[in-house]
Parts: structure tokens; C-alpha cells; sequence
């Protein structure tokens, strides 16, 4: 009697299936994700934003400094500028997006001006993040240090992941009396069209922004510079404020304080958790611990665009609406217009405002930088704008959000996989 032996599948075929699985599975959401955006282009042409309320600058007295809080472009830009043109020693400017418009040109011009009448400017910007602008903008005379954090940085370490980071901070600092962070890049556009959140600080706390600001500086400019180009050596302070803490996500060191901060703030919360972000895509942990908040009643509120510039990313964060708002998470979307504020407030007591995003690219990937405030009054001016924001909003409920359309439900089941990679 012959025993038959199951016969196996050849290797070759084996490594067939799988190239074909692996192509349908990341495939086609690559595929319906470009598709998508090209057609969101296409609609939003010439489409204007909506007018949107807006708070005036509020100053609040924090520790032995003062911070200032920012909700309209124009008024922000407006001071910015003012202290880059009273510069008397030192300027440090660092942006990701630097449009070549007119406000662009503007800031430009003025950082300039300071390095001719002997200010020491130097600049930092993310050239991924410039690549539609034209070179002759990125051009500055020799007055200007500048650093160009390249497109690809990684160099022969393909596989170094912590050299794939973009730099998407926001900083200046002047001399040693005054820093702005934030959400706000420079452009035109950002002054009145976007709703975003940026503070001013006086006070102990511009030396840490002045120390972010170096230490990115020295990390990244030995391949930049002749070797005869020394480091920006700072002066620092003994002067510790204890109610101001910055955090910065550093990749190629592999340090994420930002993400940490998030959810130490998140799981001590016994009262309010009120969070504002562009984009919503954290991992299921910090989906976790909102849900963990809100079933042990905490009021959780998350505010984001109704529509924001990326509806890819818009289509990809609805996964995770399902079980927040079975928790008891409340949801809001604003209208009329781009919301690109980073910011939060815990218990009426914590806040945190800067440029990381609550997703993977921000919280895991890229040189961030927050600052976290343990004030009260601060508190109450950042829940004071969250309440605006919101009378500008809708709220999705739970029984809206069940009734969806069954291509919705779908196009969002397709497009998931992507979700590790934003």
C-alpha cells in the first residue's frame, strides 16, 4: 500500500502569492489614496476659506516670564517680525514650510536686514518641506548661516529609521528676551486663512527654546559646513523655571518626550481633557488611554478640521471614531476653514501648545518641539479659545456617525492599512 505524501507548494510560487498579497494589500489604498487627493485638488480650486472667529493676543504672566497666546496669523507675524527688526545680537529662525510669497519675502528681507546691521542670524528650514519653493528664495547671501535640512539625510544607512525624521518645528528666538513656538508656518495663506495656535515667552523660558535651537543646529551641521564653521555655543542660564518645560522629539537620538507627556497629562485627568490637533492618527495605546478617560468621567473633547489639507489623512483618522465615541469621547469638527493648532489643557491646570501633531509622523518620527505650562490662568486662556474654536464646530454623534453611508464604511476599511504609515 502507497502512502501519498500532501505535496508542497514550490518556493518560487510561494514567494508569488506572497509579492501579489503584499501588492493588493498596500496596493490599492496607495492607489485610492492618490486618486482621492488628486481629486480633492482638482475640487478645491479657487475654493476660499471662510471667515473664522479668532481671539486677540492674550498675555498671561507664568513663573518669572510672560506668555503670549496667538490664534490669527496676522497678529503673530506682525510681533515676529517686530522683534526680528529690534534684534539687537542674535536671531534663531526654524520653519518647515517657508512660502516664497509675500509674507515669506517679508521675513526674508528682515532677517536680512538684522544680519547686515551685524545681528548674528542664523536659519534653519526643512527642505522637503520647500520643494515647490523656488531655489532663487533659498538663496541668502553670506551674512546668513543657514541650514538646509536635506531631503534625504540618511546618506548610505538606508535602513537608520531615526535619520528619516523631517524637521518640523517652528522657533525663533531673539537676543535672549523673547522665543515664539507653535503650530504656524510662514506664508501668506497662514496669516488669515488657517486657524492655528502659537505662543511668545519671555522669561527663563527662552533659554531652553535657544538650546533646542542649538542642539539641532550642532546635530546636523557637520556635514552642512567647511570644518573651520564652529558650533552655535550658547550661554546658558542657572535660572530653572519651574512652571515652563519644553519637550523636543530628537530622532537620531531616539528620544519622543512629546508622546509621554501626552499621556502622563492624559491618564492623571480627572476632570476636563480638551485637545486640539490638524491631524488625528495616534497609535491604539494613546486611543487607549482617551477611552480610559472618558469611561472614567473625564469630559474628553477632540477638536479637528471638519476638512483639513490632507483628505487622505481625514479618511484614515474616521477609523478610530467608532470606539471613542462608544467611550463617551465627544468629537468636533471645524468649519469653513483649516484648524492647525497642536495644543491641549488637562483639569484646567496643564497645557501644552507647539508643533507636533497627534500622529505617528509627529509623536514617533519627526524633531518636534511642545512646551507644557503647569499654570492655571494659562489654562483658562487656552479653554477660553478651545470653547470658541468649538461654537465653531460640528459635533459628530454617535448615531450620525452609525448612520454613514456604506462607500464611506468601505473607503475607510481599504485605506486602514495605511495607517501605520501616517
Amino acid at each position: 500500500m502507497t502512502v501519498q505524501r500532501p505535496s508542497l507548494i514550490p518556493v518560487d510560487r510561494l514567494a508569488s502569492i506572497l509579492r501579489r498579497t503584499l501588492l493588493v494589500f498596500f496596493g490599492v489604498p496607495i492607489l485610492l489614496a492618490v486618486v482621492m487627493s488628486l481629486v480633492d485638488a482638482y475640487r478645491s480650486r479657487g475654493r476660499r476659506p471662510k471667515p473664522f472667529p479668532t481671539t486677540p493676543p492674550r498675555t498671561t504672566t507664568v513663573g518669572e516670564g510672560e506668555i503670549t497666546t496667538y490664534t490669527f496669523g496676522k497678529d503673530l507675524y506682525a510681533d515676529m517680525l517686530a522683534a526680528i527688526e529690534g534684534a539687537q545680537r542674535q536671531i534663531l529662525f526654524e520653519t518647515y514650510i517657508w512660502k516664497a510669497d509675500l509674507t515669506g519675502e517679508r521675513f526674508k528681507h528682515a532677517l536680512i536686514a538684522a544680519a547686515e546691521r551685524g545681528v548674528d542670524v542664523y536659519v534653519i528650514f526643512d527642505s522637503f518641506g520647500n520643494l515647490v519653493v523656488p531655489p532663487r528664495f533659498k538663496r541668502f547671501p553670506s551674512t546668513v548661516k543657514v541650514l538646509r535640512f536635506p531631503v534625504y539625510a540618511a546618506g548610505l544607512r538606508f535602513f537608520d529609521v531615526t535619520r528619516y525624521g523631517r524637521d518640523h518645528r517652528k522657533i525663533l528666538v531673539v537676543d535672549d528676551a523673547v522665543g515664539f513656538v507653535g503650530g504656524y508656518n510662514v506664508g501668506s495663506a497662514y496669516a488669515s486663512e488657517w486657524r492655528d495656535t502659537h505662543v511668545r515667552i519671555t522669561g527663563p523660558g527662552v533659554w531652553d527654546l535657544k538650546r533646542a535651537f542649538a542642539d539641532f543646529w550642532n546635530l546636523n551641521r557637520r556635514k552642512r559646513f567647511r570644518s573651520s564653521e564652529r558650533p552655535l555655543l550658547l550661554e546658558t542660564s542657572s535660572v530653572w523655571e519651574p512652571t515652563i518645560r519644553f519637550h523636543r522629539n530628537v530622532p537620531r537620538l531616539w528620544m519622543f518626550p512629546i508622546r509621554s507627556m501626552y499621556l502622563e497629562a492624559i491618564t492623571r485627568a480627572s476632570e476636563r481633557i480638551y485637545l486640539t490637533t490638524a491631524y488625528f492618527l495616534p497609535d491604539q495605546d494613546f486611543v487607549d488611554a482617551l477611552k480610559d478617560a472618558a469611561q472614567r468621567g473625564v469630559d474628553v473633547r477632540i477638536l479637528i478640521p471638519l476638512k483639513s489639507n490632507h483628505i487622505v489623512t481625514d479618511w484614515i483618522s474616521r477609523g478610530y471614531f467608532s470606539q471613542m465615541l462608544e467611550s463617551g469621547v465627544r468629537i468636533f469638527r471645524f468649519t469653513g476653514a483649516m484648524i492647525h493648532a497642536k495644543s491641549a489643557t488637562v483639569d484646567g491646570t496643564w497645557v501644552t501648545v507647539g508643533t507636533a501633531n497627534i500622529d505617528r509622523l509627529s509623536l514617533t518620527g519627526n524633531y518636534e518641539i511642545n512646551v507644557e505650562v503647569i499654570d492655571e490662568a494659562f489654562a483658562a486662556v487656552l479653554e477660553e479659545i478651545f470653547d470658541l474654536d468649538s461654537s465653531n464646530s460640528l459635533e459628530l454623534t454617535r448615531n450620525e456617525w452609525e448612520a454613514r453611508d456604506v462607500h464611506r464604511k468601505f473607503t475607510e476599511f481599504v485605506l486602514k492599512p495605511l495607517r501605520p504609515l501616517l
